[in-house]
Protein backbone atom coordinates (compact mmCIF):
# COMPACT_ATOMS: atom_id res chain seq x y z
CA UNK A 1 0.00 0.00 0.00
CA UNK A 2 1.47 3.30 -1.18
CA UNK A 3 1.34 6.24 1.11
CA UNK A 4 0.82 9.76 0.94
CA UNK A 5 3.49 11.96 -0.55
CA UNK A 6 4.30 14.74 2.07
CA UNK A 7 3.99 18.52 1.09
CA UNK A 8 7.21 20.13 0.11
CA UNK A 9 9.26 16.57 -0.53
CA UNK A 10 11.18 18.23 -3.37
CA UNK A 11 12.30 20.43 -0.86
CA UNK A 12 15.78 20.58 0.55
CA UNK A 13 16.29 18.65 3.61
CA UNK A 14 17.40 21.42 6.26
CA UNK A 15 17.23 24.88 3.82
CA UNK A 16 13.75 25.88 5.49
CA UNK A 17 13.46 24.42 8.77
CA UNK A 18 16.03 26.48 10.58
CA UNK A 19 17.40 30.44 10.75
CA UNK A 20 19.78 31.00 8.25
CA UNK A 21 22.69 32.59 10.15
CA UNK A 22 25.83 32.50 7.50
CA UNK A 23 24.24 32.97 3.91
CA UNK A 24 27.07 33.25 1.86
CA UNK A 25 28.53 29.25 3.86
CA UNK A 26 30.32 27.26 1.77
CA UNK A 27 31.36 23.23 2.58
CA UNK A 28 34.59 21.48 2.23
CA UNK A 29 35.35 18.06 2.38
CA UNK A 30 38.97 17.68 2.14
CA UNK A 31 41.19 14.59 0.41
CA UNK A 32 44.49 13.30 -0.09
CA UNK A 33 43.61 13.53 -3.91
CA UNK A 34 40.56 15.73 -4.14
CA UNK A 35 39.01 18.44 -2.41
CA UNK A 36 34.63 18.38 -2.95
CA UNK A 37 33.21 21.80 -2.58
CA UNK A 38 29.47 23.04 -2.24
CA UNK A 39 28.04 26.30 -2.53
CA UNK A 40 24.79 27.87 -2.09
CA UNK A 41 22.68 26.50 -5.20
CA UNK A 42 21.32 30.35 -5.78
CA UNK A 43 24.93 31.33 -6.34
CA UNK A 44 25.92 29.03 -8.85
CA UNK A 45 23.89 26.59 -11.15
CA UNK A 46 26.45 23.43 -10.19
CA UNK A 47 26.60 24.35 -6.43
CA UNK A 48 28.86 21.07 -6.05
CA UNK A 49 32.62 21.06 -7.09
CA UNK A 50 35.56 18.52 -7.06
CA UNK A 51 39.17 20.10 -7.42
CA UNK A 52 42.61 18.36 -7.16
CA UNK A 53 44.91 18.89 -4.61
CA UNK A 54 47.80 20.92 -6.79
CA UNK A 55 47.75 24.20 -6.03
CA UNK A 56 46.70 25.64 -9.07
CA UNK A 57 43.93 24.22 -8.59
CA UNK A 58 43.05 25.40 -5.16
CA UNK A 59 43.95 29.06 -6.41
CA UNK A 60 40.57 28.30 -9.05
CA UNK A 61 38.69 26.49 -5.59
CA UNK A 62 39.26 30.17 -4.00
CA UNK A 63 38.91 32.21 -7.49
CA UNK A 64 35.24 29.93 -7.35
CA UNK A 65 34.31 31.07 -3.63
CA UNK A 66 35.27 34.15 -4.38
CA UNK A 67 33.10 34.74 -7.20
CA UNK A 68 30.28 33.10 -5.70
CA UNK A 69 30.60 35.37 -2.43
CA UNK A 70 31.24 33.04 -0.20
CA UNK A 71 32.29 34.60 2.72
CA UNK A 72 33.18 31.72 5.28
CA UNK A 73 33.70 27.77 5.05
CA UNK A 74 33.52 24.96 7.10
CA UNK A 75 35.61 22.29 6.71
CA UNK A 76 37.23 18.88 8.61
CA UNK A 77 40.14 19.17 10.38
CA UNK A 78 41.38 16.00 9.47
CA UNK A 79 45.08 14.66 8.85
CA UNK A 80 47.10 17.59 7.08
CA UNK A 81 45.61 17.78 3.84
CA UNK A 82 43.58 20.89 5.00
CA UNK A 83 46.35 23.38 5.78
CA UNK A 84 47.31 24.07 2.12
CA UNK A 85 43.51 24.93 1.52
CA UNK A 86 43.45 26.44 4.61
CA UNK A 87 46.48 28.73 3.88
CA UNK A 88 44.90 29.99 0.77
CA UNK A 89 41.19 31.07 1.58
CA UNK A 90 42.51 32.92 4.96
CA UNK A 91 44.55 34.51 2.45
CA UNK A 92 41.84 35.49 0.43
CA UNK A 93 40.30 37.10 3.19
CA UNK A 94 37.40 34.01 3.69
CA UNK A 95 36.64 33.20 7.11
CA UNK A 96 37.21 29.16 7.70
CA UNK A 97 36.03 26.80 10.50
CA UNK A 98 37.70 23.75 11.31
CA UNK A 99 35.43 21.52 12.41
CA UNK A 100 36.00 18.51 14.56
CA UNK A 101 35.16 15.58 12.75
CA UNK A 102 33.57 13.75 16.13
CA UNK A 103 30.88 16.65 16.05
CA UNK A 104 29.59 15.57 12.27
CA UNK A 105 29.96 11.91 12.15
CA UNK A 106 26.87 10.63 13.29
CA UNK A 107 24.43 11.72 10.59
CA UNK A 108 22.93 8.03 8.90
CA UNK A 109 23.16 8.53 4.76
CA UNK A 110 25.64 10.41 4.39
CA UNK A 111 28.69 8.85 3.93
CA UNK A 112 29.65 10.41 0.41
CA UNK A 113 32.41 12.95 -0.42
CA UNK A 114 29.43 14.75 -2.14
CA UNK A 115 26.91 14.74 0.47
CA UNK A 116 29.78 15.50 3.08
CA UNK A 117 30.81 18.78 1.82
CA UNK A 118 26.75 19.64 1.00
CA UNK A 119 26.25 18.59 5.13
CA UNK A 120 29.00 20.86 6.48
CA UNK A 121 27.90 24.09 4.82
CA UNK A 122 23.79 23.35 5.91
CA UNK A 123 25.02 22.73 9.51
CA UNK A 124 27.12 26.16 8.55
CA UNK A 125 24.43 27.88 7.25
CA UNK A 126 22.34 27.54 10.11
CA UNK A 127 25.33 28.32 12.79
CA UNK A 128 25.60 24.83 14.01
CA UNK A 129 28.94 24.38 13.79
CA UNK A 130 32.13 25.57 16.37
CA UNK A 131 35.37 26.30 14.95
CA UNK A 132 38.50 24.26 16.50
CA UNK A 133 41.36 26.27 18.03
CA UNK A 134 44.12 28.00 15.92
CA UNK A 135 46.13 30.35 17.22
CA UNK A 136 48.67 33.06 14.70
CA UNK A 137 50.66 32.42 12.15
CA UNK A 138 53.61 33.33 13.97
CA UNK A 139 52.75 30.92 17.08
CA UNK A 140 52.18 28.17 14.08
CA UNK A 141 55.66 28.92 12.71
CA UNK A 142 56.63 28.60 16.35
CA UNK A 143 54.51 25.30 17.37
CA UNK A 144 55.72 23.82 13.92
CA UNK A 145 59.42 23.94 14.72
CA UNK A 146 58.81 22.72 18.82
CA UNK A 147 57.01 19.88 17.39
CA UNK A 148 59.42 18.97 14.90
CA UNK A 149 62.20 19.35 17.22
CA UNK A 150 60.29 16.68 19.43
CA UNK A 151 60.40 14.34 16.39
CA UNK A 152 64.16 14.33 16.52
CA UNK A 153 64.08 14.13 20.26
CA UNK A 154 62.28 11.05 19.74
CA UNK A 155 64.50 9.64 16.91
CA UNK A 156 67.52 10.27 19.51
CA UNK A 157 65.76 8.14 21.91
CA UNK A 158 65.31 5.27 19.64
CA UNK A 159 68.83 5.47 18.68
CA UNK A 160 69.69 5.22 22.03
CA UNK A 161 67.82 2.07 22.51
CA UNK A 162 69.10 0.57 19.51
CA UNK A 163 72.96 1.18 21.03
CA UNK A 164 72.07 -0.13 23.98
CA UNK A 165 70.66 -3.19 22.51
CA UNK A 166 73.91 -3.62 20.28
CA UNK A 167 75.87 -3.62 23.85
CA UNK A 168 73.26 -6.18 25.68
CA UNK A 169 74.02 -8.40 22.44
CA UNK A 170 77.44 -8.16 23.31
CA UNK A 171 77.27 -8.80 27.25
CA UNK A 172 78.45 -5.09 27.80
CA UNK A 173 76.46 -4.18 30.89
CA UNK A 174 77.29 -0.22 30.20
CA UNK A 175 73.89 0.48 31.26
CA UNK A 176 73.73 -1.42 34.72
CA UNK A 177 76.86 0.91 35.73
CA UNK A 178 76.41 4.19 34.50
CA UNK A 179 72.57 6.35 34.62
CA UNK A 180 73.34 7.90 31.06
CA UNK A 181 75.16 5.42 27.91
CA UNK A 182 75.04 8.75 26.25
CA UNK A 183 76.65 11.48 29.01
CA UNK A 184 80.37 12.66 29.53
CA UNK A 185 81.51 8.98 30.19
CA UNK A 186 79.40 6.30 28.10
CA UNK A 187 79.71 8.81 24.54
CA UNK A 188 83.86 8.67 25.74
CA UNK A 189 83.34 4.69 26.08
CA UNK A 190 81.40 4.48 22.64
CA UNK A 191 83.48 6.22 20.49
CA UNK A 192 86.14 3.63 21.66
CA UNK A 193 84.58 0.47 21.04
CA UNK A 194 83.70 1.88 17.45
CA UNK A 195 87.11 2.65 16.96
CA UNK A 196 88.48 -0.59 17.57
CA UNK A 197 89.33 -0.21 21.66
CA UNK A 198 88.12 -3.30 23.43
CA UNK A 199 89.89 -3.32 26.53
CA UNK A 200 87.89 -3.16 29.74
CA UNK A 201 90.49 -1.21 31.68
CA UNK A 202 91.44 1.06 29.08
CA UNK A 203 87.74 2.03 28.54
CA UNK A 204 87.49 2.30 32.30
CA UNK A 205 90.03 4.84 32.52
CA UNK A 206 87.15 7.54 30.83
CA UNK A 207 85.45 7.02 34.11
CA UNK A 208 84.21 10.72 35.54
CA UNK A 209 84.41 11.47 38.85
CA UNK A 210 81.40 12.10 39.68
CA UNK A 211 79.64 8.49 38.86
CA UNK A 212 78.48 5.98 41.58
CA UNK A 213 79.71 2.86 40.26
CA UNK A 214 83.90 1.92 40.80
CA UNK A 215 86.22 1.74 38.18
CA UNK A 216 86.38 -1.89 38.93
CA UNK A 217 82.43 -2.29 38.28
CA UNK A 218 82.76 -0.47 35.08
CA UNK A 219 85.84 -2.98 34.16
CA UNK A 220 83.32 -5.58 35.08
CA UNK A 221 80.57 -4.32 32.69
CA UNK A 222 82.57 -4.56 30.11
CA UNK A 223 84.00 -7.06 29.81
CA UNK A 224 82.18 -9.05 26.90
CA UNK A 225 81.67 -10.37 23.70
CA UNK A 226 83.16 -7.81 21.01
CA UNK A 227 81.31 -9.28 17.68
CA UNK A 228 82.06 -7.66 14.33
CA UNK A 229 78.25 -7.47 13.42
CA UNK A 230 77.20 -5.89 17.01
CA UNK A 231 79.89 -3.32 16.90
CA UNK A 232 79.15 -2.34 13.17
CA UNK A 233 75.53 -1.94 14.29
CA UNK A 234 76.83 0.56 17.70
CA UNK A 235 78.94 2.44 14.88
CA UNK A 236 76.35 3.32 13.12
CA UNK A 237 73.41 3.96 15.47
CA UNK A 238 76.35 6.68 17.37
CA UNK A 239 76.44 8.06 14.12
CA UNK A 240 72.87 8.65 13.29
CA UNK A 241 72.70 9.92 17.04
CA UNK A 242 75.70 12.55 16.66
CA UNK A 243 73.58 13.67 13.07
CA UNK A 244 70.20 14.00 15.20
CA UNK A 245 72.03 15.75 17.88
CA UNK A 246 73.64 18.43 15.31
CA UNK A 247 70.48 18.47 13.64
CA UNK A 248 68.74 19.45 16.97
CA UNK A 249 71.32 22.49 17.62
CA UNK A 250 70.45 23.58 14.36
CA UNK A 251 66.82 23.17 14.73
CA UNK A 252 67.38 25.32 18.31
CA UNK A 253 68.68 28.59 16.70
CA UNK A 254 65.77 28.22 14.59
CA UNK A 255 63.36 28.30 16.87
CA UNK A 256 64.82 31.03 18.89
CA UNK A 257 65.38 33.16 15.57
CA UNK A 258 61.44 32.61 15.07
CA UNK A 259 61.22 33.94 19.02
CA UNK A 260 63.36 36.69 18.50
CA UNK A 261 61.40 38.03 15.24
CA UNK A 262 58.24 37.60 17.60
CA UNK A 263 59.84 39.60 20.19
CA UNK A 264 60.14 42.59 17.77
CA UNK A 265 56.71 42.39 17.18
CA UNK A 266 55.48 42.44 20.25
CA UNK A 267 55.45 45.62 22.31
CA UNK A 268 58.21 45.46 25.35
CA UNK A 269 56.78 43.86 28.82
CA UNK A 270 56.15 46.84 31.07
CA UNK A 271 58.07 45.15 33.87
CA UNK A 272 61.31 43.57 34.12
CA UNK A 273 62.01 39.92 34.37
CA UNK A 274 63.15 39.01 37.73
CA UNK A 275 66.70 37.32 37.87
CA UNK A 276 66.97 34.16 39.22
CA UNK A 277 69.83 31.94 40.03
CA UNK A 278 70.91 30.60 37.02
CA UNK A 279 70.50 27.16 36.26
CA UNK A 280 72.28 24.46 33.85
CA UNK A 281 69.88 23.37 30.94
CA UNK A 282 68.22 20.12 32.24
CA UNK A 283 68.60 16.81 29.26
CA UNK A 284 66.99 17.29 25.41
CA UNK A 285 66.65 21.52 26.45
CA UNK A 286 67.07 23.78 24.24
CA UNK A 287 70.57 25.96 25.27
CA UNK A 288 69.14 29.72 24.61
CA UNK A 289 67.60 31.73 27.17
CA UNK A 290 63.76 30.24 26.87
CA UNK A 291 62.66 31.94 29.89
CA UNK A 292 63.79 35.51 28.72
CA UNK A 293 62.38 35.18 25.11
CA UNK A 294 58.94 33.95 26.66
CA UNK A 295 58.48 36.33 28.77
CA UNK A 296 59.22 39.37 26.01
CA UNK A 297 56.17 38.09 24.26
CA UNK A 298 53.84 36.60 26.59
CA UNK A 299 54.50 39.72 29.50
CA UNK A 300 54.30 37.32 32.40
CA UNK A 301 56.66 34.36 34.12
CA UNK A 302 55.28 31.18 33.41
CA UNK A 303 58.30 29.77 35.30
CA UNK A 304 57.46 31.18 38.34
CA UNK A 305 54.78 28.46 38.13
CA UNK A 306 55.98 25.21 40.24
CA UNK A 307 56.65 22.62 37.68
CA UNK A 308 56.96 24.76 34.50
CA UNK A 309 59.97 25.07 33.72
CA UNK A 310 61.09 27.35 30.83
CA UNK A 311 61.12 25.24 28.05
CA UNK A 312 57.72 23.62 28.97
CA UNK A 313 56.64 27.39 29.27
CA UNK A 314 57.62 28.13 25.64
CA UNK A 315 56.11 24.89 24.67
CA UNK A 316 52.55 25.90 26.32
CA UNK A 317 52.97 29.16 24.57
CA UNK A 318 53.36 27.44 20.82
CA UNK A 319 50.73 25.51 21.60
CA UNK A 320 47.90 27.77 23.02
CA UNK A 321 49.03 30.97 22.42
CA UNK A 322 49.33 34.28 24.05
CA UNK A 323 45.44 35.38 23.47
CA UNK A 324 43.28 34.01 26.35
CA UNK A 325 40.22 35.67 24.79
CA UNK A 326 40.05 32.82 23.29
CA UNK A 327 38.59 31.05 26.22
CA UNK A 328 36.04 33.16 28.23
CA UNK A 329 36.49 31.26 31.58
CA UNK A 330 39.22 29.12 32.77
CA UNK A 331 36.40 26.31 32.70
CA UNK A 332 36.42 26.75 29.11
CA UNK A 333 40.69 26.45 28.99
CA UNK A 334 39.82 23.46 31.33
CA UNK A 335 37.26 22.12 28.70
CA UNK A 336 39.38 22.55 25.64
CA UNK A 337 42.27 20.93 26.97
CA UNK A 338 40.02 17.80 28.16
CA UNK A 339 41.22 17.82 32.11
CA UNK A 340 38.08 18.69 33.44
CA UNK A 341 35.56 16.24 34.23
CA UNK A 342 32.83 15.42 31.42
CA UNK A 343 29.80 14.91 33.37
CA UNK A 344 26.83 13.01 32.08
CA UNK A 345 23.53 13.98 33.36
CA UNK A 346 19.99 12.51 32.97
CA UNK A 347 17.30 12.79 34.40
CA UNK A 348 18.99 14.73 37.29
CA UNK A 349 21.61 12.17 37.77
CA UNK A 350 24.76 12.21 37.19
CA UNK A 351 26.12 8.85 34.94
CA UNK A 352 29.83 9.63 34.77
CA UNK A 353 32.53 12.34 34.80
CA UNK A 354 35.26 10.74 33.17
CA UNK A 355 37.51 13.11 31.15
CA UNK A 356 36.99 12.70 27.62
CA UNK A 357 40.23 10.91 25.56
CA UNK A 358 41.96 13.52 23.58
CA UNK A 359 45.58 13.81 22.18
CA UNK A 360 45.87 17.64 23.11
CA UNK A 361 49.46 18.58 23.41
CA UNK A 362 49.41 21.24 25.61
CA UNK A 363 47.42 18.84 28.05
CA UNK A 364 50.33 16.35 27.84
CA UNK A 365 52.72 19.18 28.88
CA UNK A 366 50.46 20.12 31.94
CA UNK A 367 50.35 15.95 33.19
CA UNK A 368 54.07 16.44 32.58
CA UNK A 369 54.37 19.25 34.43
CA UNK A 370 51.95 17.91 37.24
CA UNK A 371 53.80 14.30 37.55
CA UNK A 372 56.60 16.50 38.34
CA UNK A 373 54.88 17.97 41.79
CA UNK A 374 53.82 14.82 43.28
CA UNK A 375 56.59 14.88 45.57
CA UNK A 376 57.42 17.99 46.07
CA UNK A 377 56.96 20.05 49.62
CA UNK A 378 54.48 22.71 47.57
CA UNK A 379 50.89 23.52 47.91
CA UNK A 380 50.25 21.83 44.50
CA UNK A 381 52.03 18.65 45.29
CA UNK A 382 50.05 18.31 48.93
CA UNK A 383 47.00 18.83 46.63
CA UNK A 384 47.96 16.15 44.75
CA UNK A 385 48.95 13.68 48.24
CA UNK A 386 45.94 14.69 49.09
CA UNK A 387 43.51 13.55 46.56
CA UNK A 388 45.44 10.67 45.26
CA UNK A 389 44.47 8.37 48.37
CA UNK A 390 40.99 8.85 47.73
CA UNK A 391 40.46 8.89 44.16
CA UNK A 392 43.57 7.04 43.06
CA UNK A 393 46.86 8.53 41.45
CA UNK A 394 45.57 8.69 38.04
CA UNK A 395 42.53 11.10 38.44
CA UNK A 396 44.50 12.87 41.04
CA UNK A 397 47.50 13.85 38.53
CA UNK A 398 44.84 15.18 35.72
CA UNK A 399 42.90 16.83 38.78
CA UNK A 400 46.67 18.48 39.76
CA UNK A 401 47.44 19.24 35.73
CA UNK A 402 43.65 21.28 35.84
CA UNK A 403 44.77 23.17 38.61
CA UNK A 404 47.68 23.79 37.02
CA UNK A 405 46.07 24.70 33.90
CA UNK A 406 43.60 27.85 35.52
CA UNK A 407 46.78 28.41 36.86
CA UNK A 408 48.64 29.12 33.13
CA UNK A 409 45.25 30.72 32.17
CA UNK A 410 45.28 33.46 35.16
CA UNK A 411 48.55 34.19 34.83
CA UNK A 412 48.35 34.77 30.62
CA UNK A 413 45.44 36.47 31.40
CA UNK A 414 47.15 38.75 33.78
CA UNK A 415 44.91 37.98 36.47
CA UNK A 416 47.71 36.86 39.23
CA UNK A 417 51.36 36.85 40.05
CA UNK A 418 51.75 33.56 41.06
CA UNK A 419 52.94 32.31 44.22
CA UNK A 420 53.27 29.05 45.98
CA UNK A 421 51.80 29.80 49.68
CA UNK A 422 53.66 26.12 50.79
CA UNK A 423 52.36 22.79 52.15
CA UNK A 424 51.36 24.58 55.54
CA UNK A 425 49.49 27.43 54.56
CA UNK A 426 47.55 24.69 51.80
CA UNK A 427 47.05 21.76 54.92
CA UNK A 428 45.86 25.20 57.15
CA UNK A 429 43.39 26.01 54.63
CA UNK A 430 41.99 22.68 53.75
CA UNK A 431 41.52 21.85 57.53
CA UNK A 432 39.30 25.17 57.84
CA UNK A 433 37.47 24.20 55.21
CA UNK A 434 36.54 20.79 56.05
CA UNK A 435 35.80 22.46 60.22
CA UNK A 436 33.39 25.47 58.09
CA UNK A 437 31.58 22.18 56.39
CA UNK A 438 31.15 20.12 59.62
CA UNK A 439 29.93 23.27 61.45
CA UNK A 440 27.34 23.57 58.85
CA UNK A 441 26.36 20.36 58.51
CA UNK A 442 26.18 20.22 62.38
CA UNK A 443 23.91 22.97 62.38
CA UNK A 444 21.64 21.83 60.06
CA UNK A 445 21.03 18.73 62.08
CA UNK A 446 20.27 20.73 65.12
CA UNK A 447 23.45 20.55 67.06
CA UNK A 448 26.95 22.29 67.84
CA UNK A 449 30.41 21.70 67.04
CA UNK A 450 32.32 22.05 69.94
CA UNK A 451 36.17 22.83 69.57
CA UNK A 452 39.14 20.60 71.71
CA UNK A 453 42.13 22.56 71.16
CA UNK A 454 44.27 19.74 73.11
CA UNK A 455 43.46 17.23 70.43
CA UNK A 456 43.53 19.30 67.17
CA UNK A 457 46.77 18.13 64.84
CA UNK A 458 49.58 19.91 63.76
CA UNK A 459 49.29 21.56 60.31
CA UNK A 460 52.12 20.99 58.19
CA UNK A 461 53.91 17.94 60.21
CA UNK A 462 54.38 14.66 58.84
Amino acid sequence: MRTKARKGKGRRRGEASLQCINPTAAGIDCGATAHYVAVSPDADPKPIRSFTTYTADLQRLADWLKDCGVTTVAMEATGVYWIPIYEILEERGIEVLLVNAHHVKNVSGRKSDVADCEWLRQLHRVGLLRGSFRPTEEIVALRGLLRHRETLVQSCSTAIMRMQKALIQMNLQLHVVLSDIVGATGLAILRDIVGGLTDPVRLASHRDSRCKASETEIVAALTGHYRSEHVFALRQNLELYDALQNLILSCDGEIERQLNALAEITAPPPEALPTFAKRRPRKNEPHFDARTLVHRITHVDLSRLDGIGPFAGLSLVSEIGTDMSHWPTPKHFTSWLTVAPNNRVSGGRLLGSRTRPSANRAAVILRTCAASLIRTQTALGAFYRRLAPRIGKAKALTALARKLAILVYLTLKGTITYQDPGVSAYERNHREAAINSLRRRARSLGFQLLHDPTTAPQVGVS
